[in-house]
């Protein structure tokens, strides 16, 4: 489970490109706080990525405080809060290319920060896709990628208090 915290909680919600995870998530962190926190993981990797950011922005109303953090995200203070951590897949991007596309390295140093992180006293909501369900990746990078972002969700997922896979826009709880 998600940590020794009484008020902390952990829900994992998974599912492929355009699933409705993200609006999922948002709905449900809105009904679990009033004032909700939107942590973005994203690198701004060309101008389209800035132009999606700056849309993603803006489809928060004023309820939602905005946080931006590529990879240490313990370093936040989130006490009390319910974060939406939008996403795993775009956090481990960065992991794996500061590292140098080292699967084991970027593990390791994305499963310490998860586990920094869960030490707060927070209610967390973390997206991830399942990019393994889909066609065979053609490069060694590709593949490597998906090694990486299975393992750390099955990670995530065997942690968390609850665990929703997003079909068709349609949650399936799992767990």
């Amino acid at each position: 489970m998600a940590g020794s915290n009484l008020n902390q909680m952990l829900y994992y919600i998974s599912g492929g490109q355009r699933s409705g995870k993200s609006r999922y998530a948002q709905e449900l962190a809105l009904q679990l706080s009033s004032s909700p926190v939107y942590l973005a993981t994203s690198r701004a990797w060309d101008d389209d990525h800035r132009q999606r950011i700056a849309r993603h922005v803006a489809d928060r109303d004023a309820r939602w405080t905005t946080m931006e953090e590529e990879k240490h995200l313990s370093r936040l203070d989130l006490t009390g809060r319910t974060v939406v951590v939008d996403c795993v897949t775009l956090w481990l991007t960065n992991f794996f290319t500061d590292t140098e596309y080292q699967v084991n390295q970027a593990l390791a140093l994305a499963q310490q920060e998860f586990d920094l992180l869960l030490q707060q006293d927070c209610t967390l909501l973390f997206i991830s896709n399942e990019i393994g369900m889909g066609l065979h990746a053609p490069t060694e990078a590709g593949r490597k990628f998906t090694d990486l972002q299975g393992w750390m969700n099955q990670y995530i997922a065997a942690r968390a208090d609850k665990a929703i896979f997003m079909v068709s826009g349609l949650p399936l709880t799992i767990k």
